[in-house]
């Protein structure tokens, strides 16, 4: 599979993603598909998954601030009008996020006005201290605050401190542990899905040795930290917002991949690749890359990359997709999966029925013929057909 050659648009596009010819009645027909899930009794969430994976994304802000609460699952209606005072003197994580936000200067639309600025770097640094307060379990990290803002710009602060705060304590959970290590087990991720799809790739970067640190603040930001465009930036979290909680490591890998030319053509050196490889282009196709990323998921599945990591036999493939619409942290999600896979083995241990290798060969190609015709746009698809996932599991064990 080669993705360097594929181009497209992208978020960069002056028409947020749709070609110039028809792109007005597509963006009004997307719109009022939007507007009808959202009308719905009750939302039509599925569908604003499908909306918000698709080309082009959530389209604007307005849009964003009915639906990310929805992708979410948070409750609107019952976030409090006035929020908590923050305490900001005795706040052990004060200093530190203080620091980070007076250096989150390139993060603020260019030419805002510097009162408007340090406005919201006050809220900013509210939103953080607020969550951290009342949710003592969570450590604050540098980079946490790249997300954060991201929400406030888009949502204000009042929705934000909900939206952050859920997404805090489910799919940034791991991040916020006291140690790396659940963050080093989701960045190990990433050179299985490389081998994968291009053995050279993956050959050439385990010889120069260059490891996963570089894709860390990718990861630990949503790439909030390492794109300058802030289209580009709430188009990715569009899309992560309606997928699997680790999804962001499969975008990681589309990334590099894509730059399969530069990547062989570096010296082949720790420092030199870690270098490349670290700074992202400017020009990527963003649209292409979301939807390769949709795809890698459904050909390559979690549940896949944890059976040959733990050399078990895996569960239905279908789990992952179930778990697409769980707000679960990622690592929950990698930890159950060798549950199951330790399950699985002692059920098999137990004599009980495993599905032929032509079988589950057939669901695969089932799936994937999904994803040749939808793109990224799949996942949502299988999303909504969760109620009969169950039903796929005693098919396909």
């Amino acid at each position: 599979m080669n993705l360097r050659k594929s181009r497209s648009l992208g978020a960069s596009s002056p028409l947020n993603g749709f070609g110039k010819q028809d792109a007005e009645s597509r963006r009004k027909r997307k719109m009022a598909e939007i507007s009808q899930a959202l009308n719905s009794t009750p939302a039509d969430v599925a569908a604003l998954r499908r909306m918000a994976i698709s080309e082009g994304g959530l389209l604007n802000d307005e849009i964003r601030r009915q639906v990310w609460p929805r992708l979410l699952n948070v409750s609107v209606e019952n976030i409090p009008e006035q929020l908590e005072p923050v305490d900001r003197d005795n706040n052990k994580d004060f200093n530190q996020v203080l620091l980070d936000v007076q250096r989150s200067l390139r993060r603020f639309p260019p030419g805002m006005p510097d009162e408007q600025r340090e406005g919201l770097q006050e809220e900013l640094t509210d939103i953080i201290l607020r969550v951290l307060v009342k949710n003592p379990q969570l450590h604050y990290y540098q980079g946490y605050h790249d997300i954060v803002v991201t929400f406030l710009l888009v949502l204000g602060e009042r929705l934000a401190t909900a939206l952050v705060e859920k997404l805090s304590t489910h799919h940034l959970r791991d991040f916020m542990d006291p140690t790396m290590d659940n963050t080093k087990h989701i960045l190990n991720y990433l050179m299985p899905i490389i081998e994968r799809v291009n053995p050279e790739v993956y050959d050439f970067m385990q010889q120069a040795e260059v490891g996963t640190i570089f894709a860390l603040s990718w990861l630990i930001t949503w790439f909030g930290h390492v794109l300058s465009d802030f289209r580009h930036v709430v188009r990715l979290y569009d899309f992560f917002l309606a997928c699997h909680p680790l999804m962001p490591i499969y975008f990681a890998a589309v990334i590099v991949l894509h730059r399969e030319e530069e990547v062989l053509d570096c010296e082949c050196d720790m420092a030199m690749m870690h270098h490349l490889l670290s700074r992202i282009p400017e020009d990527l196709p963003y649209e292409t890359l979301i939807s390769r990323a949709g795809d890698l998921f459904v050909q390559f599945p979690p549940s896949e990359l944890a059976r040959e990591r733990n050399q078990l036999t895996a569960v239905s493939t279908f789990k992952d997709f179930e778990l697409a619409s769980t707000q679960q942290r990622p690592d929950t999600v990698l930890r159950q999966r060798r549950k199951e896979l330790q399950h699985a083995l002692e059920a098999q241990r137990g004599s009980v029925a495993v599905v032929q290798p032509t079988a589950r060969r057939f669901m695969r190609l089932a799936v994937m013929g999904l994803t040749v015709a939808l793109g990224a746009a799949a996942l949502a698809v299988v999303n909504s057909a969760l109620e009969w996932a169950p039903k796929l599991d005693l098919l396909f064990p």
